[in-house]
């Protein structure tokens, strides 16, 4: 984990806070593209998303490192909720 953060005992909410923001900026983006650009998503506009959502993945792994979890263990989990809610 490459985490520069104040650590903690459970110190969840700063990648958590860190989470939501990237995951406003990828929001910001896409309203962009609807707004700007008719929808069109450009080299330029994919490669700025793959850097934003990069940060988001990093969030996320951030919060699972603190909560114990490996991202393997939450897709496994995520999964098999979903498989359950559609009935396979």
């Amino acid at each position: 984990m490459t985490a520069l953060y104040p650590k903690r005992l459970d110190n969840l909410e700063y990648p958590t806070l860190g989470l939501a923001g990237e995951a406003g900026e990828v929001a910001n983006i896409v309203k962009k593209i609807q707004r700007d650009h008719g929808g069109e998503i450009s080299d330029e506009i994919r490669a700025k998303l793959k850097d934003e959502l990069g940060d988001v993945l990093w969030y996320i792994s951030a919060c699972a490192d603190e909560l114990g979890l490996t991202l393997e263990e939450i897709a496994e989990f995520n999964v098999g909720k979903l498989a359950k809610r559609h009935g396979a």
